[in-house]
């Protein structure tokens, strides 16, 4: 049996969605005409979001648009989004999937702190531990998230860190980091093939939160030996759907579907 709906109340949340569309502003005409509803309904469910802050009136034109009540609401939730425990069930399957070790990382000023980490099956595996920090220029999952930054913080944050060489493979060149982040921007991922640690190679992508932000990335982390080119595509596309998955829980509404 159906769960009994309160009309009222449905069509009241049916005007406040029709925002979505990208209108900034709305007519009493407007809403009676997408809705299908007459004036006189309308109004009166204006009139009641008003008073309950939801929505608030242009006295220039008499369009009403989102109130300040549901930015509140907004920042709450926001707020009260815990990113570990939106993550885990998507970090769990993609082990499951890859038997590989998984990494959530947060940023945390100009470095990256390791949230989450679940181990895969494999007899060798990676030194790591939540809590522990990691640089933000030689690792995937920081590249995952440096390629999203703007070029005013990205050039600040290259000008500002430590470019420490861990291995000969570490590049430390600002242009030449750069240049990666561009790529890492149009395939959606980043590599990391060592240069945080010798024999580690990792693929990362960005989380994106429901501001369109990155400041959060997940990446599968192998001994290089078992990330093959036959196997590298299916990494890739297990990092990137898990990636986007988190992204969709956090309201992140622009994340493709891999």
């Amino acid at each position: 049996m159906a769960e009994r709906l309160i009309q009222s109340v449905d069509r009241a949340a049916d005007i406040l969605e029709l925002f979505l569309d990208g209108e900034s502003e709305l007519s009493v005409k407007d809403i009676s005409e997408k809705l299908g509803l007459s004036k006189s309904t309308v109004h009166g469910l204006i009139k009641t979001l008003e008073h309950r802050g939801y929505l608030q009136q242009n006295p220039d034109d008499l369009k009403y648009k989102l109130g300040l009540k549901l930015f509140e609401l907004g920042s709450f939730i926001a707020d009260k989004l815990d990113i570990v425990q939106i993550a885990r069930p998507f970090i769990k399957e993609l082990v499951d999937e890859l038997r590989e070790t998984v990494h959530l990382v947060v940023r945390q000023q100009d470095e990256l702190v390791y949230v989450a980490k679940e181990e895969g099956p494999q007899t060798l595996r990676i030194s790591s531990h939540v809590g522990k920090k990691a640089p933000i220029h030689c690792t995937g999952v920081g590249k995952a998230i440096l390629a999203y930054q703007n070029e005013r913080e990205v050039d600040r944050i290259l000008s500002t860190i430590k470019m420490q060489a861990f291995t000969e493979h570490t590049i430390t060149d600002k242009e030449e980091i750069k240049k990666q982040l561009q790529t890492i921007k149009e395939n959606g991922y980043s590599l990391e093939d060592e240069e945080i640690e010798f024999g580690l190679a990792c693929v990362g992508a960005p989380i994106f939160d429901y501001n369109g932000n990155v400041s959060a990335s997940l990446s599968c982390a192998t001994p290089k030996m078992r990330l093959t080119d036959e196997r590298l595509p299916e990494v890739i596309a297990g990092v990137k759907n898990a990636a986007a998955k988190i992204s969709r829980c956090l309201g992140y509404k622009d994340v493709p579907h891999y």
